[in-house]
């Protein structure tokens, strides 16, 4: 046994919550703007319930601006549209043009480009040079992220990841809207000899190289293949471009699954099936060109969009099928799913998770990113026509939603200055503050899982309000 859906449940049902969590949400941002100086760096995890930095890479300063902007979104408060502005100006500049890291995602989609999401939408009013000052941001960031390249001995290539040429992270995945909204916004990278490289290319080949790599099938590619399990980290030879092994720097092994990494897979391929999905009107009687010159020009024949769209749906299917049967039944799942002491919890997956429990650390942020995901992808495949799967992955997210937006992960103390509780940020290296009294991380929160959180509430009050579905390259419908 493993998550409960609740099959009657609707976002309309989930509001008293979810404005429970916007009214939460406000005091918490609010907290964290009057009391964080930028000159510590980036908010990462809560020690204590006060957010802290926590050196490695700065990849959650976009979730702390992006935060307000998302309070706005939900709230119509001015207030928070002139945080997440001035902070953005302030702060992101130098994210987009990181050159050392795999998280332009992170960082410049939930800043310039929510901001650039707000306008496109009519919620802030339109200003000519202010949505240039966006869009050239949002170029410039997705160019830099797919610069950062390593090729595939099959062909392909990824986005390397702050490890170096050698590591893919299935993480990454998500951080592709960076070249998604670049492309659409008819940017390209330039190369050697001005050679022109497509962003769409480089999206599709990163995600192919994910879902081929990083996510198994169930196909006896190794000894631990189970569909849908993930593997954190792929290594490559970066001389000839073949792949080596599984890896992870945050899971317990490379042969068990980091749930955060499997959350991440699962939103960014529903994200991103949702993106092509987008372009097939604009792909219309572009199958003339061979693959190989469309490819060159950064369009795709419709026999290329359905191969990449048939093998993202696997990927997103599978990781779901997986988080679904790995989870306890409130749709929490553990940190790992072969974390070590597992074993001392019994049947875990047959009760709701206790964060308090004495052996191992639950993980809210993988839940939220994951709720998100499960609602996206049943929306995409009711879409098209199973209705059976659809509600399932749907439901399952709204059950998600459910248990997180309330105790005891929904954080109601004012002097605590995170949303989610028990996030997990690095359990393999003891970053996680364990209070004392107790022998695992809990009771903590992160920059990420507030964001997420909120992310997932935004999308289900836009849906209880009838108004336009969501999405990162702007609203649909």
């Amino acid at each position: 046994m493993a998550l409960r859906r609740d099959h009657l449940l609707t976002a309309r049902a989930l509001m008293p919550r979810i404005e429970r969590l916007l009214e939460l949400s406000a005091q918490k941002i609010l907290s964290l703007e009057q009391t964080w100086e930028p000159a510590r760096g980036t908010p990462v995890v809560t020690v204590k319930g006060k957010y802290t930095s926590r050196a490695w890479t700065e990849w959650t300063q976009g979730f702390q601006v992006g935060s307000a902007l998302l309070q706005f979104d939900a709230t119509g408060d001015q207030r928070f549209l002139e945080i997440g502005r001035r902070k953005t100006i302030q702060l992101m500049a130098p994210h987009v043009s990181h050159m050392g890291v795999h998280d332009h995602g992170f960082n410049n989609v939930s800043t310039y480009g929510n901001l650039w999401r707000l306008m496109r939408e009519g919620k802030i009013p339109f200003n000519e040079r202010e949505q240039d000052f966006y869009e050239l941001a949002l170029k410039v960031s997705g160019a830099v992220q797919a610069a950062r390249w390593s090729k595939t001995a099959d062909g392909g290539g990824y986005i390397y990841s702050f490890n170096g040429p050698h590591s893919l992270f299935v993480d990454t995945v998500r951080s592709l809207r960076s070249l998604a909204l670049a492309h659409q916004l008819g940017h390209v990278l330039r190369g050697e000899r001005d050679a022109s490289i497509s962003l769409l290319e480089r999206l599709l080949a990163h995600a192919e190289t994910t879902a081929r790599y990083s996510i198994y099938y169930g196909k006896d590619r190794d000894a631990f293949d189970v569909r849908g399990r993930t593997a954190h980290e792929s290594i490559f030879n970066v001389n000839d471009g073949s792949y080596r092994c599984p890896n992870t720097q945050q899971g317990y092994s490379p042969f068990s699954t980091w749930t955060r990494g499997l959350a991440w897979a699962i939103l960014g391929y529903a994200e991103q099936l949702e993106f092509l999905g987008s372009l097939d009107g604009k792909l219309a009687g572009q199958g003339t060109r061979s693959p190989r010159t469309a490819r060159a020009h950064g369009d795709l024949s419709a026999r290329d969009m359905t191969a990449s769209r048939a093998l993202f749906l696997e990927a997103a299917r599978a990781t779901a099928d997986f988080y679904l049967a790995n989870s306890c039944t409130d749709g929490i799942p553990m940190w790992d799913t072969g974390a070590p002491q597992l074993h001392r919890l019994g049947s875990y997956l047959t009760k709701p998770a206790d964060p308090f429990n004495c052996w191992e650390p639950v993980d809210s942020s993988a839940a939220a990113i994951a709720g998100q995901g499960l609602v996206r992808l049943g929306n995409y495949v009711s879409g098209r026509g199973d209705q059976k799967d659809g509600e399932r992955y749907r439901q399952a997210g709204l059950t998600i939603a459910r248990t997180l937006f309330d105790k005891p992960y929904l954080s109601s103390d004012p002097k605590h200055q995170g949303l989610l509780l028990h996030s997990v940020y690095h359990r393999p290296n003891g970053w996680d503050y364990v209070a004392p009294g107790q022998k695992v991380p809990n009771g903590e929160s992160s920059m990420w899982g507030d964001y997420h959180a909120r992310e997932l509430a935004l999308l289900l009050v836009r849906e209880a309000r009838c108004e336009k579905y969501p999405t990162f390259f702007g609203a649909a419908g």
